[in-house]
């Protein structure tokens, strides 16, 4: 299956799902999931699997580098609440 979100084309595998992940989330980013995966048609876990499968690949290719962009983004929205 090809998923089109901002003009960006995804593959997303057809692969079994067999392993399950749980975490908690701050409010106001799980609406914005939830949003997200409305506005696509998605499911929310479609939607955190095909950020997740990105985040990983980000990683792979930048190294500590993208690690290093991903906690100053952070640093500065919690400076910013």
């Amino acid at each position: 299956m090809i998923l089109r979100v901002d003009y960006v084309s995804i593959y997303i595998s057809g692969v079994a799902k067999t392993e399950f992940i749980a975490f908690r989330v701050a409010p106001n980013l799980k609406r914005e999931l939830e949003r997200i995966a409305n506005d696509e048609q998605r499911a929310l876990s479609q939607i955190c699997e095909m950020f997740l499968y990105e985040g990983v690949e980000g990683l792979k290719k930048d190294g500590a580098r993208y690690i290093q962009r991903l906690v100053a983004k952070q640093r500065a929205r919690v400076k910013e609440a």
